[in-house]
């Protein structure tokens, strides 16, 4: 009985560091910033570590009231670029933190 005391006390360890791990990734993650460009720079757009758009900055020469379309692809291509960069960076933060967890299991938000 002792040493599943020890199991038990071993495992409650072992999840509160897990835990406070995911804090610091997620909290790492709110205050990470990523800039995706398009059309060679003239459309930038940040977001932050969980995708909310923080800004977007369009060149005014790329501005064309005939064309809207191309200008719309531009903003598309640029938060797709950024946020295709937050999913590595969360993934990147998660296998950190994944070989400690049994295989299948998901954590919400990452």
């Amino acid at each position: 009985m002792a040493g599943m005391n020890m199991d038990m006390n071993s495992l409650l360890k072992q999840a509160q560091k897990m835990q406070e791990d995911m804090q610091r990734s997620q909290q790492m993650l709110e205050t990470t910033e990523v800039e995706g460009t398009a059309g060679g720079g003239m459309v930038k757009v940040k977001v932050n570590g969980r995708k909310k758009l923080m800004s977007v900055k369009i060149d005014p020469k790329v501005i064309d009231p005939d064309d809207s379309e191309g200008l719309e692809d531009l903003i598309i291509a640029a938060v797709n670029q950024a946020s295709e960069e937050v999913d590595r960076i969360s993934g990147d933060e998660m296998s950190k933190i994944a070989p400690k967890l049994p295989d299948g299991f998901k954590i919400p938000g990452f």
